[in-house]
This record gives C-alpha cells, sequence and structure tokens, in this order.
C-alpha cells in the first residue's frame, strides 16, 4: 500500500473505515441469517419429534440431521492510478442440508427400545441398480470378441 495513503489526514481515513464497516455489513448479517438457519436444522427439535402417548407406552420419532455450509466475506481499499481512494467488498456463500427419519423410540412398561425405520424407495431403487448393473456386465460378457 502506498505511503502517502496512510500519512493522509485521519478524517479521510476515519470516513474510509466506517464506509468499510458499512459495507462489509450486510455480508455479515447474511452471515448470521444463514448461520441461524443451518443450526435449527441440526437443533434437537429437529432431530427428535413431538412425542406420542398412547395408554403406558411413550412414541419419540428420531431423526438424522446433517448440514455443511460454507461462507466467505472480503474487502479491499486502494488507490487508482489518478490518486482518488476506493474501497469494495463482496461474499458468498451456500450450503446443503438433510434430514431424514432413521428410527422410532418406545418407552412402555416393559422397557425402552429402539426401531429402526426402514427406507423401502431406498433398498428398491438400490436392488433395481445393481439388478442393472450385474445384467448389463453379463450381457457385454456374452457378446463375441472381435
Amino acid at each position: 500500500m502506498d505511503e502517502n495513503f496512510v500519512d493522509q489526514n485521519s478524517e479521510d481515513n476515519d470516513d474510509l473505515l466506517l464506509d468499510e464497516e458499512l459495507v462489509l455489513d450486510p455480508g455479515m448479517e447474511a452471515f448470521e441469517t444463514t448461520l441461524d438457519r443451518f443450526i435449527t436444522v441440526a437443533s434437537v427439535e429437529a432431530v427428535y419429534g413431538e412425542p406420542i402417548q398412547q395408554e403406558n407406552t411413550l412414541i419419540i420419532p428420531a431423526a438424522e440431521a446433517c448440514a455443511v455450509m460454507g461462507f466467505g466475506v472480503g474487502s479491499g481499499t486502494g488507490m487508482d492510478v489518478k490518486g482518488s481512494s476506493g474501497n469494495g467488498s463482496g461474499g458468498g456463500g451456500g450450503g446443503w442440508s438433510l434430514s431424514r427419519p432413521v428410527a422410532v423410540i418406545i418407552a412402555s412398561p416393559g422397557g425402552v427400545r429402539g426401531e429402526p425405520v426402514i427406507d423401502v424407495t431406498k433398498i428398491a431403487v438400490a436392488a433395481l441398480t445393481t439388478a442393472g448393473f450385474m445384467l448389463s456386465l453379463i450381457v457385454r460378457m456374452m457378446r463375441p470378441r472381435r
């Protein structure tokens, strides 16, 4: 950075710092909002559903929650060739979240036990994919070589 830029009178430098803070503030606000949403996804309420009471039995649905996020903010100040100052900033982010039921916890006078939730659709898709792969491999192996 040019020393003349730093040595300018202090009021100009204070104004630049204030402008920089104002520019970064919307980026930080977006970061906080995004972070709050991801924390909500992984909260206990997202993992354990409302308990269901039926006579002497309590049923608690349980889920798996996963959240991944990334975020970046940057800013800079400087001078152009004519000697006028400028500043800029930017930011961006993104993420992914998933929650799915995995078990049911059953508490009764006989004890507490967990019962897994089986996703029949996922099993069927995996079985069909495997069968298709095996069939195409068998057909390919039975073809005569050229």
